[in-house]
């Protein structure tokens, strides 16, 4: 017993580490108006880690999204993603690392209409400078993945809601990220469609994708192998495990 409990804490020293937030806060407004909605944030997360990021609404999880995604920048504080410093990165070079080390998942689907599913997971590709025959290739590789190699030239209109949401996943894994990150993924979804979504993310950090997941529904956080819940404005429970959760809330 000794020895498993020593192997696992070794697995976990030298797993490296994709995210690793130092006292992140996030200040809007100023002077009288000045509203702090994260409070000295500290979290690790490893690679190939499950992970979903909890609380109510006005907890801050959110805004932390929004600076995991590299959309927004903390106000004070250190932001690590997958070793690079990227806090006071310039918007170019953001844009960059969100195109090649990132993969977003919204809870709407945010695909172009009068594209086909693959001309839809193509599009990151074309940013990233991927060659066009390559592009196809992994386009489809990717549609494949999550279970739509039979619907590629299909457009949105002719997709159900979840067929969509997969079309989607597939265009956030497509340029082979480091991180995907998922924000309020079913939220759009029937609890049918929900169960099939967060197989493909289960199926998906069990071939080594790290996923981040943001979601203020208990049953969905559950489905994950570790919970960070937030509120006020910081991370109360850091590493929740699913059977943990009811109490924390509770709590």
């Amino acid at each position: 017993m000794e020895n498993s409990a020593l192997h696992s804490l070794d697995q976990k020293l030298t797993t490296p580490v994709v995210i690793q937030l130092e006292d992140i806060t996030k200040t809007y407004g100023m002077a009288d108006t000045e509203v702090q909605v994260l409070k000295g944030v500290n979290l690790t997360i490893q690679e190939g880690e499950y992970c979903s990021i909890m609380g109510t609404s006005g907890s801050g999880k959110s805004t932390m999204m929004n600076i995991i995604g590299c959309l927004d920048r903390p106000t004070s504080g250190n932001y690590y993603l997958d070793q690079l410093e990227v806090a006071t990165l310039g918007d170019d070079e953001l844009a960059d690392i969100r195109n090649l080390k990132i993969g977003f998942v919204f809870q709407q689907f945010h695909l172009l209409p009068q594209l086909s599913a693959i001309e839809n997971v193509m599009l990151p590709m074309v940013y990233a400078g991927v060659t066009g025959k390559e592009r196809e290739e992994r386009a489809a590789e990717a549609l494949t993945k999550v279970g739509l190699g039979n619907r590629m030239a299909n457009r949105p209109n002719q997709l159900s809601g979840g067929q969509q949401q997969r079309v989607a996943i597939a265009r956030a894994i497509v340029n082979r990220p480091v991180l995907l990150l998922a924000d309020e993924p079913t939220g759009a979804l029937d609890s049918r469609t929900t169960e099939e979504v967060m197989q493909i993310f289960t199926d998906l950090n069990q071939s080594g994708i790290t996923v981040i997941l943001v979601t203020h529904e208990p049953d969905v956080a559950k489905l994950t192998n570790r919970i960070a819940y937030f509120k006020d404005g910081n991370v109360i429970h850091p590493y929740l495990s699913p059977d943990d959760l009811h109490q924390a809330i509770a709590t």
